[in-house]
């Protein structure tokens, strides 16, 4: 999935089976459900828009419906429609191939299809887009991925684990004293925050992390679905702790995407969150503290 992903459990002896079952998973989802392999099911899937009906393998229609439910959660603000102006932006390949540099992209406004142009039907598991529409699931993917891998670890072996996905890190069960965590721009960075995480998720979203340059210009993967272009945001990080780790991220995404507006609305929904701005100023918001 284009990304360093880390297993941790309370039992050592368990720490082999823990890993085989995590990177079984996330190869298979990789396979499914990547946008960068022209052979995957979603990428079969997005080729098909406009021309009715398409059945969904069982793994695809789960993160399609952890897509969806972000969606409904930020009302929009995270949507799975945006596939067509991420590649637009010029995130066409995995992140690790995107060129640095490059020459000018004609970027414009406009409005995207919207997650309630999709039709989706839980009976006959199927999904129809729209004609021209592209489906990305890279806002919600990692963090469903972790989850979805935390749930088969806790369930199969009965022990505590916790699955970090690109830094969206799902735990199950209690380790003494719970699990440490550090929240930082980098691992070797000094203005990190030490934590302690009891269950559910944790995840970040920014904009420094994935950023190329195009003519000069400056940008990111996030794209703000009110203009169909990368988000501009006072926030080049924001963390949230939530039940679950797909919760965590949405809410971290789109409080990135409002901008000063997300302190209120984390504080509003008691979600714990963490804002970095620009200038490196530390905000709390939803009872998180320093």
């Amino acid at each position: 999935m284009g990304t360093t992903n880390a297993v941790v459990v309370d039992d050592p002896e368990a720490l082999p089976a823990a890993l085989a079952m995590v990177k079984q998973q996330f190869e298979e989802i990789d396979e499914v459900c990547s946008r960068f392999r022209p052979d995957s099911e979603l990428s079969r899937l997005n080729r098909s828009s406009g021309s009715g009906d398409v059945a969904l393998s069982p793994l695809l229609e789960e993160a399609v419906t952890a897509a969806l439910q972000t969606a409904e959660m930020t009302s929009g603000l995270v949507d799975l429609t945006v596939g067509r102006l991420v590649e637009e932006a010029g995130y066409t390949v995995t992140f690790r191939d995107v060129p640095p540099d490059g020459p000018p992209l004609e970027l414009r406004v406009r409005h995207i299809p919207g997650w309630r142009s999709l039709h989706y039907d839980p009976a006959a598991h199927t999904l129809r887009l729209p004609a021209e529409t592209a489906i990305d699931l890279g806002a919600s993917g990692k963090a469903w991925a972790a989850d979805r891998a935390a749930d088969t670890v806790a369930k199969s072996l009965g022990i505590a684990v916790a699955v970090d996905c690109g830094g969206d890190v799902a735990v199950r069960g209690l380790p003494r004293g719970g699990w440490p965590m550090r929240v930082a721009s980098d691992v070797d960075a000094a203005d990190g925050q030490d934590i302690v995480v009891f269950d559910g998720g944790l995840a970040t979203s920014g904009t420094t992390a994935r950023r190329w340059r195009r003519g000069g210009v400056e940008l990111h993967h996030i794209i703000d679905p009110t203009t169909g272009l990368p988000a501009q945001t006072p926030w080049v990080m924001v963390t949230v702790a939530a039940a679950t780790c797909v919760e965590a991220n949405a809410a971290a995404t789109a409080a990135l995407i409002m901008g000063m507006r997300g302190l209120a609305w984390l504080g509003n929904l008691e979600l714990p969150g963490r804002l970095v701005d620009v200038d490196g100023a530390v905000h709390y918001a939803g009872g998180w503290s320093a």
